[in-house]
């Protein structure tokens, strides 16, 4: 039988904050004054214990970022069974060769303004990694194990209600935890809400739009409410939906009586609806006051999307009406020389380069993200596959989720819902990725447990997990429990899934680990698995694949042709730190190579070959290799082009080697771009012209052969920065010749220098094999290029950034910070 099921809703849920002369509810970031230090402290919980010597930091903060690097750093010898190996092996990078395990504690005074009598304090928790027991006055108020996940902590009973309190909090990473960089500290934010004894308590409520029409949508509103003693009191509830504008477009007004529990139900209706999509993402908010008599108690504002969906066999993923593939992307969490803290611009600007590359789709892979990451997507327009783990029961790594899995997974899984299940941009659940449990003898039961509890907790979304033991999965019922089977790397046994399983439609979850290094051309050039190189680099030709993947190309033509696939998310969107694949045993390789970008974030070849076909309404027109080959005069040299044009000429020193045209075949890789093979190198330039399906010539480009390094260009990617003294400007560092050719293989150090309303921040180069520090102001450019961030102050004003290095020409630009605008 085919599986039918359609998902309505709507979803985003964020704290909504009273104006500062309110008094029902008050939340307060804690970011500044926290003290650190690395290592077990006896006593550190104490609110006497004298931390004067500790390191001040502000938090959101990664402790192990900073380095350095070391091939003795969470040292592995491990057979991955994922990746097909036959034996156990020493992997020095696994983890990105940086110092986060061991025990750290931080420490801050906590100031409770108003705090009294009938008021409750919690913290939120947004992700600490790990381990994380919480101390207010010397008493552990909370622990939560699982350093992905977001939770809370009533601090009432530990709080004083006049003089400082002291928070204390001590987290621990162990060795051979993670086969990734985890991060380390409270890398995502801490917030601390006071509210009255009756309120409605942290992710209380939940969203959604079970009709929508034309001409309306019904949107449904549960709100738990906390009492006292859970004792019931007469209250009323009044919401009101507004649109962006602020516009009043539905209101209700509602009495809680004793029948209701502790949780109301509204029901109002939004009418001509605009509906959320990744093109429109518009979104409305539900604001609801809740009183006793007419005593205000609390008020909390959740924002919102309009959209429907369904996954049905025969149709597929239909967003409103609209049947659509996703253009995903798989994201571990780190932020490149950020490390793992958060920061909402860094999260800004990956997602902006994701929208240029077409990209609509993002699996967080594999661990729940950051809340930023969540409401970013609700406002630039991404679907979420929001994921939950990447071990069960059975263990990958020595330390893993699976020593918590027992006593922990349902409440990691409760609290994963609850917070996101109201984010229009989330999708869908995944409960999983690769787990050994696929193959594990009562495997599809336990998938059948997780499912159950995730669609307890929100009815409206499908479950999947990413499955890569296509053989076990399928026979032995696995697959088959899924509301959506997802498969990693299985293209070819598409169709072999279809006739086998019930749903009539499949996911590709996990796809086309190509790795590449920015820049970095190999010859010859031959289509190859686990590819290596004496000096630790992949091919930019994007021919080269892991063992158990494919080349792009491979699943651009099973999505084409097979209309059950719903799309799929490449492995990865970014490079990130850890698994080097495929040098994960040559050191000093430590951060990946899947990236279609860069660890710095700059655009790898790959990104043009996906742009071509995900982003069909701007041109792409890309030309790879470079053209700067001393040595190389005569031999063979091929060319690719990367468009979404039908086809293209190519010549080199004027001289055309002829017109090429993608079209169907046998090999996906004439499908999708355009290829001279037999191109003799010569000094000079090659250029493309791209021809329309009429056969007129609409674009050009053309590369150049470089001359030698003379000075240094800086691109800043906005220039003008809010001065909150969290944003940051990306700034990329170009060594060019003369003429302003970039020059490929310039490896030049630069030093920068920022002077007036900002700071340097970090530095990267994305080079996988680089062991310099990001957090210093210099760094060698890889392949002509690297990518220097600076950080706004508090203070609006001028900001400069220079860039200098010994034989260039330096260079300077100005930047601006203005006052952050108040809404």
């Amino acid at each position: 039988m085919n599986l039918v099921r359609s998902f309505l809703g709507a979803a985003l849920l964020t704290a909504g904050y009273l104006p500062a002369a309110a008094q029902a509810r008050h939340e307060y970031l804690l970011t500044t004054n926290w003290k650190f230090t690395k290592g077990e402290v006896a006593d550190a919980a104490n609110p006497g214990f004298n931390d004067a010597k500790w390191q001040t930091v502000s938090v959101p903060h990664d402790w192990a970022i900073y380095g350095p690097f070391s091939p003795q750093n969470d040292l592995q010898t491990v057979k991955i069974e994922q990746n097909n190996e036959k034996e156990a092996k020493t992997k020095a990078g696994r983890t990105g060769g940086l110092p986060f395990i061991g025990t750290g504690w931080y420490r801050r005074q906590l100031q409770v303004p108003g705090f009294g009598a009938g008021q409750r304090a919690v913290l939120v928790f947004d992700g600490a990694m790990s381990d994380a027991h919480v101390f207010v006055n010397g008493r552990e108020m909370g622990a939560w194990p699982y350093g992905y996940n977001s939770f809370a902590v009533d601090i009432t009973e530990a709080v004083k209600p006049t003089g400082d309190n002291v928070l204390a909090v001590r987290l621990q990473n162990l060795p051979e935890q993670s086969r990734w960089y985890p991060g380390a500290g409270l890398y995502r934010n801490v917030h601390l809400i006071v509210t009255n004894e009756v309120h409605i308590p942290v992710w209380g409520t939940y969203l959604t739009t079970p009709t929508i029409t034309p001409e309306y949508a019904k949107v449904k509103l549960r709100t738990k409410v906390a009492t006292p003693g859970n004792a019931f009191q007469p209250l009323r509830l009044e919401t009101d939906i507004r649109d962006a504008g602020g516009k009043v477009l539905a209101t209700v007004s509602t009495p809680l009586t004793a029948t209701d529990g502790q949780e109301f139900e509204q029901n109002l209706v939004v009418p001509q609806p605009r509906l959320w999509s990744p093109e429109t993402p518009v979104l409305y908010a539900a604001t609801s006051r809740l009183y006793a008599g007419d005593v205000l108690k609390d008020e909390f504002t959740t924002p919102f999307g309009i959209r429907s969906f369904s996954i049905e066999a025969g149709k597929g993923f239909v967003l409103n009406g609209e049947p659509r593939k996703f253009k995903g992307v798989c994201n571990h969490h780190d932020l490149g020389p950020l490390g793992a803290a958060i920061n909402v611009a860094a999260l800004r600007r990956q997602l902006t380069l994701l929208k240029d590359l077409g990209c609509d789709a993002i699996r967080t892979s594999h661990n729940m993200p950051a809340p930023e990451l969540v409401q970013l997507c609700d406002e630039m327009g991404f679907l979420l596959m929001v994921e939950s783990f990447d071990e069960w029961k059975t263990p990958k790594v020595k330390n893993g989720y699976s020593r918590l899995f027992d006593a922990w997974a349902e409440k990691d899984l409760v609290n994963m819902v609850h917070r996101d299940r109201n984010h229009p941009s989330v999708i869908m659940w995944s409960i999983g990725n690769e787990v050994p449990d696929q193959w594990a003898p009562g495997g599809s039961k336990l998938a059948k447990r997780l499912q159950d509890i995730v669609h307890r907790e929100d009815p409206t979304r499908p479950v999947t997990a990413g499955m890569d033991q296509f053989d076990a999965a399928v026979n032995n019922g696995f697959a088959a429990v899924l509301d959506v089977p997802g498969f990693n790397y299985k293209p070819h046994r598409y169709p072999e899934a279809q006739t086998k399983l019930p749903q009539g439609f499949l996911l590709g979850s996990e796809t086309a680990s190509t790795v590449s290094s920015r820049g970095v051309y190999k010859f010859p050039v031959e289509k190859a698995k686990d590819k290596r190189y004496p000096d630790n680099q992949s091919s930019s030709y994007d021919l080269e694949a892991s063992n158990w993947s494919q080349t792009p190309d491979e699943e651009f033509a099973a999505q084409d042709e097979l209309a059950y696939t719903l799309g799929e998310f490449v492995w990865t969107g970014f490079d990130y730190l850890g698994e080097p694949w495929p040098y994960d045993e040559s050191w000093p390789s430590h951060s990946s190579y899947f990236g279609i970008l860069d660890l710095a974030g700059l655009p790898k070849d790959r990104f043009y070959l996906y742009r071509a076909r995900w982003n069909p309404t701007q041109p792409t027109l890309h030309l790879l290799p470079h053209w700067t080959w001393p040595g190389r005069e005569g031999q063979t040299t091929p060319v690719f082009c990367y468009t979404n044009y039908p086809s293209a000429e190519l010549f080199v020193n004027g001289v055309s080697q002829g017109r090429q045209t993608k079209g169907p075949s046998s090999q996906p890789q004439t499908r999708y771009r355009l290829m001279w093979n037999e191109v003799k190198y010569q000094p000079g330039s090659i250029k493309v012209v791209a021809y329309d399906a009429a056969g007129k010539a609409v674009a050009e480009e053309e590369v150049h052969t470089a001359g030698k390094p003379h000075h240094i260009r800086l691109l800043p990617d906005h220039p003008i920065l809010t001065a909150d003294g969290q944003d940051l400007a990306y700034v990329t560092a170009r060594v060019e010749d003369a003429q302003g050719n970039l020059c490929p293989e310039a490896t030049n150090q630069l030093q920068f220098k920022v002077k007036g309303a900002g700071k340097f921040r970090a530095v990267a180069n994305g080079d996988a094999t680089s062991l310099e520090p990001f957090h210093q102001p210099q760094m060698h450019a890889f392949r002509g290029l690297l990518v220097a961030t600076v950080q706004a102050t508090d203070k609006p004003g001028a900001l400069q950034l220079t860039a200098a290095s010994k034989g260039l020409k330096s260079a300077t630009v100005q930047l601006t910070t203005q006052a952050k605008l108040v809404k």
